[in-house]
């Protein structure tokens, strides 16, 4: 018998963007001295993704997202209309 995912991640593949809230719980978590593995259980977010967060984080001293380039923007556009991936 299978169990039911409840992590999105895991059933679609790649996910949406984490929000700037997300983000900030990760690093909250980083901060109360939680290990990557601990945040990702806690939070239900890849393991990669926690890493990456604070990552970004210790070196750019911030967790926004750099805005997309021309074409990332234009692929995102050709998706949304084409339903293409």
């Amino acid at each position: 018998m299978q169990i039911a995912s409840t992590n999105i991640c895991e059933r679609m593949g790649r996910c949406q963007e984490l929000s700037e809230f997300e983000r900030g719980t990760v690093i909250g978590c980083h901060l109360c001295n939680k290990s990557i593995c601990e945040i990702s259980l806690l939070l239900n977010i890849p393991r990669s993704t926690v890493n990456g967060i604070i990552t970004k984080w210790k070196q750019l001293g911030r967790t926004a997202t750099q805005p997309q380039s021309e074409r990332g923007q234009r692929m995102l556009k050709c998706a949304e209309v084409t339903n293409c991936q």
